[in-house]
């Protein structure tokens, strides 16, 4: 119950307490016996409930009736005495009255800022809730127990307990059930999993993170759960349309380019003309193969069905022959273009798919720079690792936009203003190919001054 709720309470109790102690101050002639200290609880009770006006009267009030009494039953006192008594009790019902002003305004703030916590927390999407080190709910909010309902969870229990009350009706119940008891024993640590419901198809993110004490200690758990069925479903239909859309274009570039190697033999009777349309149709066929082949391995990462062939690599082989292969470009460009390796060692990695991440990042970098820039391609080893560093001092990237760049079909606004042709799916292939050999990709810019792509690969033990 609130203070503002048991005001009116306390006031009786003080009422009735005053009544009995003059009841019993009359009925045994009690009064000097007693003294004004038997009024100061009641004094004080009246002074909080009723603020500092209150307790001024109510103390002067009992001080007045006392003195009466004491008079009626013969106790002798002087003035000094009934001013110390007089001068106590009101200064008793005036710091009680403060006390109690101040403690109520500090509960109506407290339960305003409660409120806009609920009303924040009620108006997000996501369901949220904290709990204690044991995983019982302190707070959530309405999102969560509506998604609780929709779930079928139990209304009691901790977290992880009502969690495992659902794992019959996911799509995994073994594997959610195994990452829920790890959940519930691994508090320490911020998680992240999916999971999805049979039948209804509809899929769910949980995000769990832990929350400390001033000591460092665990105090917590803030568990927020979305339901994220339409963009899995948005994620489906744009792979389902990648695909569709690569292997529908394969066959008619496939005729397009035996077409034109049946026109190689015939060119020599074309005009000038003529050879310059048909380097064109060339150039453009290649751009659209390379185009769709990039498509169809997003096609295939993203269903995880890119299987690599290790072998033990020279990378500086490869990143000598990617380089050679960009140079006829880099000269028409006017772009210097080097390679250093400093005793780089074997690497255990699928040779077409290395060499595609290097052709990736040479040709963007010789692409993004201008004439008279350079790009320097260096190899060496850290930390037991290979580092494959692609810099160039081309347009860079703007800070904002970093860390999108490894995004499908993202392309800078400084690659977009210049109108520098690309399909933005370069970085997001090399980046899923190197993770993929358990390596990782980094990238660093500063905008007219260049970039520095970062590729770190396992060495062979």
């Amino acid at each position: 119950m609130s203070l503002a709720r048991r005001r009116f309470f306390l006031t009786s109790v003080a009422l009735c307490g005053l009544a009995v102690l003059w009841g019993v101050m009359i009925a045994f002639q009690w009064a000097g016996k007693l003294g004004t200290i038997t009024l100061a609880p009641w004094v004080a009770l009246l002074g909080f409930d009723l603020g500092v006006v209150g307790g001024f009267v109510g103390a002067g009030s009992m001080v007045g009736l006392w003195l009466v009494t004491a008079d009626l039953q013969g106790t002798a006192l002087d003035n000094v005495q009934i001013a110390v008594r007089v001068g106590s009790m009101v200064a008793l019902g005036v710091g009680a009255g403060f006390a109690g002003r101040l403690l109520r305004e500090s509960e109506r703030s407290q339960r305003s800022v409660a409120m806009l916590q609920t009303a924040l927390i009620d108006s997000t999407l996501d369901g949220i809730c904290l709990t204690d080190e044991h995983g019982e709910i302190l707070i959530s909010n309405r999102p969560l127990r509506r998604l609780s309902a929709e779930l079928g969870m139990p209304q009691s229990g901790s977290v992880p307990e009502r969690l495992l009350a659902i794992a019959d009706r996911l799509a995994e119940p073994e594997r959610y059930r195994s990452r829920m008891q790890e959940l519930a024993t691994t508090t320490g640590e911020a998680t992240l999993d999916e999971f999805e419901l049979v039948g209804s198809g509809r899929v769910f993110r949980g995000y769990t993170t832990p929350v400390r004490d001033p000591n460092g200690g665990l105090a917590g758990r803030v568990w927020t759960l979305r339901e994220v069925t339409a963009d899995r479903e948005l994620d489906r239909m744009r792979d389902a349309f990648v695909a569709t859309v690569s292997h529908e274009l394969r066959t008619p570039l496939t005729s397009i380019s035996g077409f034109l190697e049946m026109m190689h033999d015939e060119e020599e009777g074309l005009g000038e003309s003529g050879r310059r349309y048909l380097d064109v149709i060339r150039r453009s066929t290649q751009r659209l193969h390379l185009l769709v082949e990039d498509l169809l391995l997003i096609a295939q990462i993203e269903a995880k069905r890119v299987e690599l062939q290790l072998e033990p690599l020279d990378i500086s082989e490869l990143a000598e022959r990617s380089v050679e292969s960009i140079r006829p470009t880099a000269d028409e460009k006017g772009v210097a273009i080097s390679v250093v390796a400093e005793h780089a060692p074997a690497v255990r990695a699928d040779r077409a798919r290395i060499s595609q991440v290097l052709d990736n990042l040479v040709s963007n970098a010789v692409k993004f720079t201008d004439g008279g820039g350079e790009v320097r391609v260096q190899i060496d080893a850290e930390d037991g690792e290979l580092r494959i560093v692609v810099a160039d001092t081309g347009i860079g990237i703007p800070e904002e936009e970093q860390g999108q760049v490894f995004s499908r079909f993202f392309r800078a606004s400084t690659a977009t203003q210049q109108a520098i042709p690309g399909t933005g799916l370069g970085l997001a292939i090399s980046r899923a190919l190197v993770e993929q050999h358990g390596g990782r990709i980094a990238v660093s810019s500063r905008v007219g001054e260049g970039t520095r792509v970062t590729v770190a690969l396992p060495t062979t033990p």
